[in-house]
């Protein structure tokens, strides 16, 4: 089976366990405040980096495995986790400016590009 179709096929599952999770959550929680995405993002760190770990220092996922489930699964599940992850890196490295520039660039480039493609629908 080639590459791109394992990472669709992860990523489908990725997508339906999301719904899945934040649908469930919300019934129990309600809609008042965004729980079912906090708790898909929560979850999405936890699995990112125990998925993580046991690639690069258990060495028991490799390859298409590893990218199947990090790219595949978790890309489609939640993107929040591989910024925090990235970041993460960022501080490791000691990098603290590019952490903090990327924790707060995207989250401000997310609401700009947000903001512009609403008022672009409206235009149309």
């Amino acid at each position: 089976m080639s590459k791109v179709l394992l990472i669709g096929l992860a990523g489908m599952c990725g997508t339906l366990a999301r719904y899945w999770l934040s649908g469930a959550v919300y019934a129990i929680l309600g809609r008042g405040f965004p729980w079912g995405t906090a708790a898909v993002n929560a979850l999405g760190c936890l699995l990112f980096g125990f998925v993580f770990v046991l690639a690069e220092e258990r060495l028991l996922l490799r390859g298409d495995a590893r990218i199947m489930v990090l790219v595949g699964f978790m890309g489609a599940f939640t993107t929040f986790s591989t910024l925090v992850f990235e970041t993460n890196q960022l501080l490791r490295d000691a990098q603290w400016a590019f952490a903090a520039l990327n924790l707060m660039g995207q989250t401000v480039l997310g609401f700009l590009a947000l903001w512009a493609g609403m008022a672009l629908a409206r235009i149309i």
